[in-house]
This record gives C-alpha cells, sequence and structure tokens, in this order.
C-alpha cells in the first residue's frame, strides 16, 4: 500500500512528506501490511482541510466537466432519437445551462413524440436540476413548406425553419449559441452541403458536439445517460412528416432562399411560437406546462416591475 496526502489549506502544519511517513507508519502497525511506494495494490488518500481530514481509498468517476452554468446558457434543438440528448448532455458538462426545444407533427401527427421529449428532458434535468422544454408545433409550418417549395428541398427548408425558432426562444432566454445532435453525413440532412445551407439561416453559431462521431459511439454514451430505451421507443416524429423520398444532399442556400421569398416566413414563425407550450421541468417534481405566450407575457411583466 502507499499513501499519498495533499493540504488543500496552508494552515495545516505539517508537509505532506511528514504525514505521508507517520501515517503509513501507524497502518502498517496495525495491518501487518508491505509498503510499495512505486506500484501500490491500495492508495490511501488524504485530503488536509483546514479543520478536518477525509481519507478515501477509492476514486469512483463521476460525470465530470465544470459547474451547469459557468459556461452560459445554450438552446439545444431536442428530438425524440438517440443522437440530441447525448449532444445536449455533452454541453451540460463543458458548463452550459441548456434550454430544450422539441419541434412535433400537431396537428397532422399524434403528441408521441413530444410526451417522449419530456422524458428525456427529465432525464437531462438530473444534470443541470432545473430545465425548461419548448414543445412546437411544426405541422401546420410543414404544409406551408410543401406548398411553396421543391419537393427535393424541403427537409432543408424544415431545418432551416427549426434554427429560426430556436433562436426566437434562444433571445427571449439569454442563450448564444443552438445546440443539435447532428453526426456528418449520418442522413441525408447531415451532408456537409446541407449543413452549411441549414447553418446560411443562423445568426447564431451552431454547435455540433456529435459531429465526427459514429453511431456505434453516440449509443455507447445514450446507453450511459440512461437516454436510449426511451429514445428507441416508436412515435409519430415530424421529421417523418411531409418528406420527399428523394431528398437533397447538396443543398444551395441561394435556391432555398428563393423558395422562402415566396412563404410569409415571420407570420410562420410568429404562429409556430404562439401554439407552443413551455414544460417547466424541476428535480424529480412533477412537470407543469404553460403556453408560450403565458410563460414570457409574465416574464416581461417581472422585468419591467424589478
Amino acid at each position: 500500500f502507499a499513501v499519498r496526502t495533499r493540504r488543500e489549506h496552508k494552515g495545516v502544519p505539517a508537509s505532506s512528506r511528514e504525514w505521508d511517513p507517520a501515517i503509513g507508519a501507524r497502518i502498517q502497525a496495525r495491518r501487518r501490511l508491505p509498503v510499495n511506494l512505486s506500484e501500490p495494490s491500495t492508495t490511501v488518500h488524504i485530503e488536509a482541510l483546514k479543520d478536518r481530514a477525509i481519507a478515501y481509498a477509492e476514486k469512483i468517476p463521476g460525470p465530470g466537466g465544470l459547474p451547469i452554468g459557468a459556461s452560459g446558457r445554450v438552446a439545444a434543438l431536442l428530438s425524440g432519437g438517440i443522437d440530441s440528448p447525448v449532444a445536449a448532455l455533452r454541453m451540460m458538462r463543458r458548463g452550459c445551462e441548456v434550454i430544450f426545444v422539441h419541434f412535433h407533427g400537431a396537428p397532422y401527427l399524434s403528441r408521441a413524440s413530444a410526451e417522449k421529449a419530456g422524458d428525456l428532458a427529465e432525464i437531462l434535468d438530473g444534470y443541470q436540476l432545473g430545465s425548461r422544454l419548448y414543445l412546437v408545433p411544426f405541422g401546420t409550418l410543414q404544409k406551408d413548406v410543401v406548398l411553396s417549395a421543391p419537393a427535393a428541398d424541403r427537409v432543408v427548408i424544415y431545418r432551416r425553419f427549426m434554427v429560426r425558432i430556436t433562436e426566437r426562444i434562444a433571445a427571449l432566454e439569454g442563450a448564444l449559441a443552438l445546440v443539435t445532435g447532428e453526426s456528418l453525413a449520418q442522413v441525408a440532412s447531415q451532408t456537409l452541403s446541407n449543413m452549411a445551407a441549414v447553418e446560411e439561416a443562423a445568426t447564431l453559431p451552431i454547435l455540433r458536439p456529435l459531429v465526427g462521431m459514429d453511431k456505434e459511439e453516440i449509443i455507447a454514451e445514450a446507453r450511459a445517460l440512461g437516454s436510449f430505451e426511451i429514445s428507441i421507443e416508436p412515435d409519430q416524429d415530424c421529421c417523418t412528416l411531409f418528406v420527399p423520398k428523394h431528398p437533397a444532399t447538396k443543398s444551395k442556400a441561394i435556391f432555398l432562399r428563393r423558395a422562402e421569398s415566396k412563404m410569409p416566413a415571420e407570420e410562420m414563425i410568429d404562429r409556430a411560437l404562439a401554439e407552443s407550450e413551455v414544460l417547466e421541468i424541476n428535480a424529480g417534481k412533477r412537470p407543469v406546462s404553460r403556453l408560450f405566450g403565458e410563460v414570457h407575457s409574465e416574464e416581461v411583466k417581472d422585468g419591467a416591475k424589478e
């Protein structure tokens, strides 16, 4: 065995060089154990604080990273899939407080994906203890896109609208970047060309923590998080609504802007936000759901009072 002491407070009178042999001798006298300072099978760690000492012989890995909020706030697009919860957790580990935004297919699809997103947000809330999930009905907006845009471009235009809506939410929440679970070339919308075309619609940075990972690596992290079994439950995701058979893999922003110019884009975004719900999640308590307008009108009033 070996003893390793670290002084956490300079007021502790003895140095670690004095502590280690003195405590090691006591242990050896009691336990009759041999000492091996170069390759010990057991290491007794001692943290010497101002008024006490903590001793332990085992280190259990935690999630690691930085304290939540130390790096600011971000808005994460949270689908019901495997990737986006892992991306959100990675940002939490780098000290970001994460606001969640989920797009579901109402009124044309059921709310199954919204319920699943709530379950995933509750798991992630265990890492930041106090979360807000925006549930945005996206079906009507998708139908408007279908009426105005070429079939092959629809998926990328959907993503561009998701980015714009999430940016509006980010502005209300004081978030400085968006986060997605995209992994390069995993699906048609995640080619380099399409990701660039989506990013062209954004004014905030889009962070992609999983961009260079393969699916098996992401699945392993999802299992460790505890989100994998929920993510693979079947649901009616808005990404399956009004999707063409052959989506474009090399979209160009100039053509997408031309298609979008035929749509009342701001009106479509305003309507989607007005119909959104906000789910307040807090450390295992029952989530509280309110309308988007109700939440933000109250916050505007509170800000005026201050």
